[in-house]
């Protein structure tokens, strides 16, 4: 699930990720165009009494951003409440995140 907040003054946008816990067993991280699909720049963290990991992120407003998430250091996921879908040249899709 992915939660939109617009700063007071509209210069920032804090997207909140979420997913719920049993979807990892050790680690999930949100990776994209926006961390060089880094899985170490920005990890989720698991809140066992929210049964879920989350992680926010701020963004300029009106950007457009490729994301998705890399689940055990293995799995890629996509997350279905995404803006949109885009195809890549690995026969996959990543999610597309409007700011």
């Amino acid at each position: 699930m992915i939660e939109k907040k617009l700063s007071p003054k509209g210069k920032s946008l804090k997207v909140t990720f979420k997913l719920p816990a049993t979807v990892a067993e050790e680690s999930v991280a949100v990776v994209g165009d926006f961390n060089d699909w880094d899985a170490k720049k920005h990890p989720m963290k698991l809140s066992v009494k929210d049964g879920e990991w989350t992680r926010s992120i701020s963004f300029k407003p009106g950007t457009a951003h490729e994301f998705r998430y890399f689940v055990d250091g293995r799995q890629w996921k996509n997350d279905e409440t995404a803006d949109g879908y885009v195809g890549t040249e690995f026969l996959s899709q990543n999610c597309l995140l409007e700011t």
